[in-house]
């Protein structure tokens, strides 16, 4: 798992935790194992954590998220116009391509999935809403990166970069030049072929331009 150190220690074990639990449920052991942390430490800021509504435990005693990031996941989606700018936009590049469409920020060194449209088929890409994904792998993260070739051309492909067997294509959403937001869209390499952006790149840069009309940014 990729750490993010802040200096205040506290909270960057609590973090940890509360990213190490991203995947679903993990035992005490587990979280030792996946952050690093001594068993004391994890025990104490995770008994916290529960006591905060940030953590929860199921009838197994395994770690979960609380239910209080609902309300918060809730809260930042709000303050953000393009999240609810890109839903109807990114649920017709879905239907337009069959395959699970994105809205990525940028946040730090991350990106983070904030709307999503998920592709109807059984084996598809699956990116949770609030996902923090790395901004140096991936189509989207060139995108968000701000590439000069990728702006140039408009959108960027990959392969099997960020995940085995997943591809994706992407392009920026644009105010007054700046990348603000990237448009994406993947699938498994099986059906989207090891050039995907020669199926999917004009589907996806039209999602791109209609999330700008959208949110008013052109």
């Amino acid at each position: 798992m990729d750490e993010i150190v802040t200096g205040v220690g506290v909270v960057d074990k609590a973090v940890a935790l509360l990213r190490a639990v991203e995947g679903g449920a993990r035992t005490l052991h587990d979280l030792v194992a996946v952050t690093g942390l001594s068993r004391p430490t994890a025990h104490r800021l995770a008994a916290a954590l529960v006591q905060h509504g940030l953590l929860r435990r199921d009838d197994d005693h395994r770690y979960l998220p609380g239910l209080r990031l609902i309300a918060l996941g809730r809260a930042a989606s709000q303050t953000l116009p393009l999240a609810d700018a890109a839903r109807v936009p990114l649920q017709r590049l879905r239907d337009a391509t069959g395959e699970s469409a994105q809205l990525y920020v940028r946040d730090g060194e991350g990106r983070v999935c904030v709307a999503v449209a998920e592709s109807p088929h059984g084996l598809r890409t699956i990116v949770p809403l609030g996902a923090v994904l790395d901004l140096h792998r991936g189509s989207a993260g060139r995108v968000l990166l701000g590439d000069a070739a990728t702006l140039a051309q408009g959108w960027a492909e990959s392969v099997a970069e960020r995940e085995p067997g997943v591809a994706s294509v992407s392009a920026p959403v644009l105010q007054d030049g700046r990348v603000v937001a990237a448009v994406s869209v993947s699938g498994p390499v099986d059906r989207t072929g090891r050039e995907p952006g020669q199926r999917y790149a004009a589907a996806v840069i039209a999602a791109a331009r209609a999330v700008e009309t959208a949110a008013g940014l052109r």
